[in-house]
């Protein structure tokens, strides 16, 4: 596993200025606080299908899907984004979106957003499990689907969230996969 310091990016809030996570070195790592970030990823696609009998138009798909992914991401506070390419076709990865939450835009309280995303669940049909765990990085809301995992971490002071956004379209979020995301989710640290 290589070892990812956040980007410099999480606010200097109470005990913590920067965040440390663990994720396994065959995750591609795209940084979306540099303005190289579209060149990163798009070597990310060409490398997956390099050597491949990947069609153009599979190859097109996966970077538009990626870049969009990214670009939403950067619009609501994405800070990195790790990808795993599990298809032998070269279709959609794994990934990882790390972001920060701006304070005020949910309960600061982990149990009121928990209950918050839930009731948003049940408006949407609510295929997903919502709960809040424990974390050595501290208080989370977990919110769980059949190829997704987000966890909503909590900041030191309680102000807001880091979310990691985990998705495994190809294989879903089960088993070995699972277990992975919570690993890499039960490595973040704190930097102070």
């Amino acid at each position: 596993m290589s070892e990812s310091s956040g980007s410099g990016a999480a606010p200097a809030t109470a005990g913590a200025r920067d965040y440390r996570l663990l994720v396994p070195r065959e995750w591609f790592r795209v940084d979306l606080m540099q303005d190289r970030w579209r060149h990163q990823l798009k070597t990310f696609v060409e490398k997956q299908a390099d050597g491949r009998q990947v069609p153009a138009e599979l190859t097109r798909n996966v970077w538009a899907t990626l870049r969009n992914t990214a670009e939403a991401g950067r619009a609501r506070g994405a800070m990195e984004f790790y990808l795993l390419t599990l298809s032998r076709n070269g279709g959609l990865p794994a990934s990882l979106l790390v972001s920060l939450m701006p304070p005020g835009g949910t309960p600061a309280d982990p149990d009121a957003f928990a209950a918050w995303i839930e009731a948003r669940e049940g408006e949407d049909g609510g295929r997903r499990e919502v709960g809040v765990v424990d974390l050595p990085a501290g208080r989370a809301v977990r919110v769980a689907g059949p190829t997704s995992l987000d966890l909503h971490v909590v900041l030191p002071g309680g102000t807001s969230y880091l979310t990691l956004s985990f998705s495994a379209p190809v294989v879903g979020m089960s088993g070995p996969m699972l277990r992975l995301c919570e690993a890499i989710a039960g490595s973040l640290r704190w930097v102070e």
